[in-house]
């Protein structure tokens, strides 16, 4: 099936991804049945990717970092890289990751600041926030990643690399919630995951542990260096404030389309 998905394909873009609760199971096996048909059908791959594999850090985040993640959702993200690198190293296929932080905008559904953060702050409730709200933290809005990706598609020099898609001007996380509230005209409220919660809800919910092992990225500077991208094709990223609004129109529209279909 998945040979015939790519046959033709000049350019594949995996940024398919499972539950958490199934990252284990199907992650690995997804990636390898990738490859095979990416290699059968001579495309280049572009994997989208994210930051676990770097696990707990004490500095900006670059390309170089080595991957030190300490729990298995960031080994599992690791074990996939290489897997993509190495089959890249022996001309297998032509390959490229492009990695990013948490993601925003339109369309985006379970990240930290996905579509529950931007419908409380229209609907005037408090959004939930994990670790230090006062930590620096990288926020990625979806659009600029998309387009960041597709030019690691068409650009040669892209491949065989690793490369951080450009985002936004980091923020702490308190800076970003309060820009969404202003841009909704409500007044931001904050509610802050207590740790020793997380903790206890750890031990008996799959979903807690997987929160568990995440926390570390939002209780210290988790801050993502976009400058090797940068410098090698461009730095066009949308502001925050802009990118923002447009996620706050497709919410409002959201919103609009489920109390139509509710009646």
């Amino acid at each position: 099936m998945m040979q015939k998905v790519c046959q033709d394909a000049t350019v594949v873009y995996n940024c398919t991804s499972v539950p958490y609760s199934q990252w284990s199971q199907k992650l690995v096996p997804m990636i390898e049945n990738i490859i095979l048909a990416v290699e059968a059908s001579g495309a280049k791959l572009v994997y989208g990717d994210n930051l676990y594999m770097y696990g707990p850090v004490s500095k900006e985040m670059t390309e170089e970092l080595p991957n030190a993640a300490t729990g298995p959702k960031g080994r599992i993200r690791a074990q996939i890289a290489d897997k993509i690198m190495q089959a890249h190293a022996h001309r297998r296929i032509r390959a490229a990751i492009g990695r990013a932080s948490n993601f925003y905008g339109p369309d985006v559904l379970d990240s930290i600041v996905g579509e529950k953060l931007f419908i409380a702050a229209l609907e005037g409730k408090p959004a939930q926030v994990l670790g230090d709200p006062d930590a620096p933290h990288t926020y990625t809005f979806i659009d600029d990643y998309a387009k960041g990706l597709i030019t690691l598609g068409e650009r040669e020099e892209a491949l065989g690399e690793i490369w951080h898609i450009p985002s936004g001007e980091t923020l702490t996380t308190r800076q970003f919630i309060e820009m969404v509230y202003e841009e909704a005209g409500t007044q931001a409220k904050l509610s802050v995951a207590p740790k020793l919660g997380i903790a206890f809800l750890s031990l008996f919910s799959p979903f807690m542990r997987d929160v568990k092992e995440i926390l570390y990225q939002f209780e210290k500077p988790f801050v993502m260096n976009h400058n090797k991208y940068a410098n090698a094709f461009g730095t066009e990223v949308t502001p925050h404030r802009e990118a923002i609004r447009k996620t706050l129109e497709w919410c409002r529209q959201r919103i609009g389309q489920d109390k139509v279909q509710k009646r």
